[in-house]
């Protein structure tokens, strides 16, 4: 194993979205195997692969660091690359999440761990932002990652651990963190000059804040059947999903302009998005939604494993070709 790695360019901080894909995923499954006659040993055995999926990476980054510290340092410092490095905490919560049925003690310190990474990252990269000097074409949805998406995991797994007070905190800072990202997001991309096509698969992201923000709200204000959505709450969840919707839809459109760019990890950043998007619709019809919202639920879970499924057999197909991990350039 350590021969074969010798060989090869070190695993990149953007695999962690591979790993979010897949456990976020396996926990829409959990959710459609409450809320229909899906088979429970489907979610189970999606949740072991997803878990398995998440240790292999998490190793492959801690190896990367012993082994190719340099590597790793310049990848810290790359503008866009630095980003992808806070779906390690976001993998590792979502981790948490799905083991807290079966190991409750691992889950919580995973969760823990993860909470501190996430804001020591997120404090650090943010920090970037405010002091200037960032290259304006290499603004993409990415940016999200460091806050954005660390808070509202952060807060829906602090609220699946009975911590509400904690998870509010959580959700505050990813509401507003995106609000005020997403108006300079859509600034650039109207004036600034067309993104380049190597990273417009990352506008994948783009679909993510609403709908993971959303599964956040819906485990805040409680889960289950037996706890009613209304009033502001339910106001807040069909907004936030209303959205999510609208950004699936600007995503169709931009898709022959994304697809420029060929099959590359980076497309897992359409993963996140995919699953929270209809693990959000669930939510809302299991707590009291009209029937149509189940519909609604049901075709956007149909969706979303068509397109990760998709993500799968690329990848699949990459390792098949030995090109997941290019062969290092001789020296």
């Amino acid at each position: 194993m350590n021969a074969w790695m010798a060989r090869r360019e070190p695993m990149p901080a953007g695999f962690f979205g591979i790993a979010v894909g897949m456990l976020a995923l396996a926990g829409a499954w959990r959710v459609a195997a409450k809320l229909w006659e899906v088979p429970p040993l489907v979610a189970s055995a999606l949740t072991i692969a997803a878990l398995a999926v998440w240790a292999a990476i998490m190793a492959l980054y801690m190896y990367k660091w012993v082994v190719h510290r340099d590597a790793a340092l310049k990848e810290w410092q790359h503008e866009v690359q630095s980003s992808l490095i806070a779906l390690g905490p976001v993998s590792t919560m979502l981790a948490a999440q799905a083991l807290k049925g079966w190991a409750h003690g691992l889950a919580l310190a995973l969760f823990v761990a993860g909470a501190i990474a996430q804001l020591a990252i997120g404090v650090m990269l943010h920090g970037r932002l405010w002091q200037g000097g960032r290259n304006a074409e290499l603004a993409t949805p990415l940016i999200y990652l460091p806050t954005v998406a660390p808070s509202f995991v952060a807060a829906t797994t602090a609220a699946s651990f009975g911590l509400p007070e904690l998870a509010m905190l959580f959700f505050g800072a990813g509401v507003l963190s995106w609000l005020a990202i997403e108006s300079k997001l859509l600034n650039r991309a109207a004036l600034g000059a067309p993104t380049a096509p190597a990273l417009r698969p990352t506008f994948g992201v783009q679909l993510a804040p609403p709908v993971v923000g959303g599964v956040a709200w819906m485990a805040i204000t409680g889960s289950g059947a037996h706890v009613a959505l209304t009033g502001a709450a339910e106001l807040v969840a069909y907004g936030l999903l209303g959205y999510g919707l609208y950004q699936a839809l600007l995503l169709l459109r931009l898709l022959a302009w994304i697809r420029a760019q060929s099959f590359a990890p980076t497309y897992w950043a359409f993963s996140f998005g995919a699953a929270a998007l209809p693990t959000l619709a669930m939510l809302i019809a299991q707590r009291g939604a009209p029937v149509w919202m189940h519909e609604l639920a049901f075709a956007s879970f149909v969706a979303s494993n068509l397109v990760i499924g998709l993500l799968i057999v690329k990848t699949a197909g990459l390792v098949w070709d030995g090109k997941l991990l290019p062969m290092r350039a001789a020296s």
